[in-house]
This record gives C-alpha cells, structure tokens and sequence, in this order.
C-alpha cells in the first residue's frame, strides 16, 4: 500500500467516522430524545415515535443517494461527499442547541424531524462517494481488502458516539445528561466537521473519475441509465434484494436493537450497556478489514451469505442467552411465572402505533397490553370468546384491567377512570414484584463477561455480511454510473430495510407481547437475501471495474 494509497484510506475513512458519529448519536440517545422532543404522547408512542423520528433519516436516504449520486457522476467524488459531510455536520450542531416539547411545543419535533431528514440526505450521498472513491484507487484483486476500511466507519462512529456519550455522563451524572447534558455530544460535532472539511479540502479525486472524464466518456443522465434501463435495473434489484437488505437487518440487529434490548427491555443501566456494546464494538471492528481481505480471496457471496445465515439461524437462542446473562432475574420469573393475557381480540387495538397518546387506549384489553408494554413485560395471550373481559394472571394470581372513559372533550380519563388505571398498574407492579419480575436489571448479578461475549458474535456476524459489501457494490457496476446505481440499493436496503428495523420490532413486540417476537424481521429478511444471493448474484471479485461496460 503506497503512502497515496493510504491517505486515500485515512482520509475517506475518517470523514466517515465523523459523519456516522453524528447520524448515530440520535439512535444512542433515543430514550432521552422521547422524552424531551415527543413527552407530549404516551410513554410507549413516544419511544416508538422517536424511534420512528430515528428512522425518517433512512427514510430519506435513497433520495439522498438520487441527487448526490447523480452529482457524484457529474461533477466527480470528491466535491460531492464534501457538501454531504456539511450539510450533515451543521443539522447535527443545531439539534444541540434545539428547544426541546417543554419549550415551544410541537415545533420542537418537527424541526427535529426535519433535520433528521436532511442528515438522512447527507448521508445518502456520502457513503456511496467515499466506497467508490476508495474502490476506484484500490489495485486490482485488493478491493475487499481497501473498501473494508470504510466498512469499519460506521462501528467506529457508533463506538465513538457511544464514549462521548459515556464521557459526558460520567462527567456530569446521570440527572444532569438526562436534562442538558445529552446536548455536549451534538455541539463536539461542530469541532469534528472542521477536522473532516479540512481533511476532504486536501483530496484529490478518483482517477478513474479523471481518466473518464479527461476520455469524454462521463454519463450526461446517470438516472436514466441507472434505473432507465432494464440491463442495469435488473443488477440494481438483485444487488438490493439479494445482498443489501439482509446485511442491512443483520447490521442493525447485532448493534443498534441488541442495544436497545438491553436498555429499554432488560433494564440494564445505560451507562453499562453502553461500555458493554462499545466493548464488543471494539473487538469486533478489525473483522471487517479480516472479512474484507478474506473477500479477496475466497470472493463477496461466500462470506455475505455465511452471515446471513448464521444471523438467521441463531438469533433467537443468542438473544435469549443475553437475557439470561443481562436480567438473570427476568429470564428466571419468565420461566416460573408466565404472564398470560386472555382477551377478546376484537377488543384490541394495535399498540405499534407510533402517534398513539395514552387515550386512545380505552378497552381493558388495551389498559392491560399497554401496562405490560411499559413494564417491558413478555407474555402469552389466550383468546376468549367475543365480549370477554381481559384478565392478566401472573403465576396463581389473577388480575382484572379496568376500561376507561374519556372527560367529554376527550383529550383525558375521567377522575374514576384515571383513578382505576393507576390502582391497576400499581396492582401489576407489585404482583410482578412478587413474582420475581424484577423493576431492573440487578448490577451484581449482569455477567458482563457473558454479555460481551455474545454482542460479539453479534458483531460478528455485522462483519461478515457488512465487510465485503461496498467491494461487491462497486464491481457490479460500470464507472460511469457507479456512483448512483450503487448507492440507490445500498440507502434503500441500509435505509428502509435496516433503518426502521428497531421501530418495526418494537412495534412487533408491542402488538404481540412476546420479547424476542420482534426478532423474526431480521430474520426472515436475511432469509429471503440468503436465497436469492445463492441462486441470483454473480460473483464479482475479478472484474475490472475500470472497464467501460
């Protein structure tokens, strides 16, 4: 690797880090962010609304992928990702300094979203640019090897996001992060975007680029030549179905929902859970560089689609373990006292819902469900005949929910209703309690050794599915178009795919009651991928991808 080679590297590398720093803060941070930017809804809506508010920024990735990947083919890489880590940069600084609910109400989420949406622009354009870039400087029969350094940015931002986080925390205690202090790590991102403007100034750009356009062989309409025609469209589907969209579930499963289970599910302390990700983070982070160059040799599809189902294949048992090794207690009443909620289901309303408020909850199958939810409760539902009141029964005891009535405006319980509700949920409480449901995660009892060990595999299987895929994107397309037809499938899988992946599992977990349900997204998505990569994609390790077609 010559020192231009590897400045190339360093410095599309780093300004990555940088840029998936800021987009990940917001997902580390989701728990606070419900509660000073969506307090205005229900405990379990505002969590999943902010998760949803997380996922507006994948949302709009393919779109960002559209208008930068277009100027990337245009224009060239390098002016390209130097607007993205702007626009990224800036919308982060402002929501540290952004009002929060309490202050001016409901603009406070929407300016919120709406920064969200303009990171996710940004980074729709960004990461195809620097995997291209670093791609089209790689020597032939080296790529996976090159490319699995960009690979390794978005863990090392998520890894960095989560020790200033950590830092910020310790430094000034729990109560105050929770106020104003989870505002320090969006303003550090101002002094960060400095660092990367002035690293990207200093690149030079893609000599493939260059040596097209100095040839007069650009594309004048890379969209209409991505997408337009059905020779490249074709790639760009199986590209996205049958390599994408199962590594971006597996990405998001073994870092951000594995994550979240451990803080909103098993009650671990955040400060805890977030040392115990980081430090499978980083043992697992030179893997994408070990699976990058393995790539190299044994090629893309045999590496990705080994994740894949491995992933696929061991979820359910990894996640139950955690479980076990994070909230012994939990795992143990799970086992000796079942929850069990029988229930008319024509009584139930859907509890996914992400702009649901407390009120919209009224049948005492929905007080019950919404109860247990909050409490991060696992439990069986029986269905009863029609007209049936729900009863929740904990171990021998039995419990009846009320149902509730709303004041005649309809925006609140009335005194009596509001009244039972809160008798019913400090009856659950305590008999959960009783039967060993712990209200936290015991700190002597987390074997964190344990934990580690299995958000390494975790992690692992990221490496697999996650290291050689920028390699496999590159070489299957031609220079011209590169830019825009491999970022479309990638912000589409990454974004849509993986993004919503912890909002459509919680909701999942919502509906049905079980804590691992949520779990058949990912798992099911990285079956569906597995099959058609097998029987699908080509092999693409020994293309030239300087070639015009």
């Amino acid at each position: 690797m010559t020192a231009e080679e590897r400045k190339v590297i360093f410095a599309s590398s780093l300004g990555t880090v940088f840029e998936w720093y800021d987009f990940y803060l917001y997902g580390s941070l989701a728990a606070i962010i419900a509660k000073q930017f969506f307090s205005g809804l229900d405990p379990s809506a505002a969590f999943i609304f902010a998760l949803l508010a997380f996922a507006a920024g994948f949302i709009v990735r393919p779109f960002g992928a559209l208008v930068f990947g277009r100027l990337g083919d245009l224009i060239g890489r390098k002016y390209t990702f130097l607007v993205t880590i702007l626009i990224m940069g800036l919308s982060t600084f402002i929501v540290g300094v952004l009002p929060n609910y309490a202050s001016i109400g409901v603009a406070a989420p929407v300016i919120l979203i709406v920064l969200r949406m303009l990171q996710g622009l940004a980074l729709g354009g960004e990461y195809g640019g620097a995997a291209t870039y670093v791609a089209e400087h790689a020597p032939h029969g080296q790529r996976g090897a090159y490319t699995a350094w960009i690979q390794t940015t978005a863990t090392l931002g998520l890894f960095l996001s989560l020790m200033v986080i950590l830092g910020t925390r310790s430094a000034i205690g729990e109560e105050a992060f929770a106020d104003w202090g989870w505002r320090v790590p969006f303003l550090v991102s101002i002094l960060l975007l400095a660092i990367s403007v002035w690293i990207r100034m200093a690149m030079n750009e893609s000599p493939a680029f260059k040596k097209m356009k100095e040839e007069g062989k650009t594309s004048k309409a890379p969209l209409t030549e991505s997408f337009g025609q059905w020779k490249n469209l074709k790639i760009v589907i199986l590209a996205l179905v049958g390599m994408v969209a199962g590594q971006a579930v597996v990405w998001y499963s073994g870092q951000f929902y594995a994550l979240f289970f451990l803080q909103t599910v098993l009650k671990v302390e955040p400060a805890t859970a977030n040392i115990l990700v980081a430090l499978s983070l980083l043992l697992g982070t030179p893997f994408f560089v070990v699976f990058g160059i393995l790539s190299d040799k044994v090629g893309r599809k045999p590496v990705i689609l080994t994740g894949l189902l491995l992933a696929a294949l061991t979820y359910f048992p990894l996640f139950g373990a955690l479980t076990k090794a994070a909230n012994p207690d939990l795992a143990a009443a799970q086992a000796s006292a079942k929850i069990v909620v029988t229930v008319d289901p024509k009584a139930c309303s859907f509890q996914g819902s992400p702009i649901a408020r407390e009120v919209d909850f009224t049948s005492s199958c929905d007080i019950a469900k919404r109860a247990l939810a909050q409490a991060s409760a696992s439990y069986d539902i029986v269905e009863a005949a029609p007209g049936t009141a729900a009863s929740v029964k904990i171990g021998e005891k039995e419990l009846l929910p009320p149902t509730a009535t709303l004041t005649a405006g309809g925006h609140k319980f009335d005194d009596a209703s509001a009244a039972a509700i809160k008798a019913f949920k400090a009856d659950l409480a305590a008999t959960m309690k009783e039967a060993g449901y712990p209200a936290k995660a015991d700190p002597a009892k987390v074997n964190k050794p344990l934990i580690v060990g299995i958000l390494f595999i975790l992690v692992l299987y990221v490496t697999m599915v996650y290291g050689p895929i920028a390699a496999a994107l590159v070489e299957m397309f031609p220079t011209r178009i590169r830019y825009t037809s491999m970022s479309l499938p990638y912000h589409v899988g990454n974004g849509w795919f993986g993004g919503l992946m912890p909002t459509i599992a919680f909701a999942m977990v919502a509906q049905n009651g079980n804590i691992y349900y949520g779990l058949w997204y990912p798992i099911i998505i990285a079956s569906v991928t597995f099959v058609v990569g097998l029987l699908f994609v080509k092999e693409t390790k020994d293309v030239d991808i300087f070639a015009d077609d």
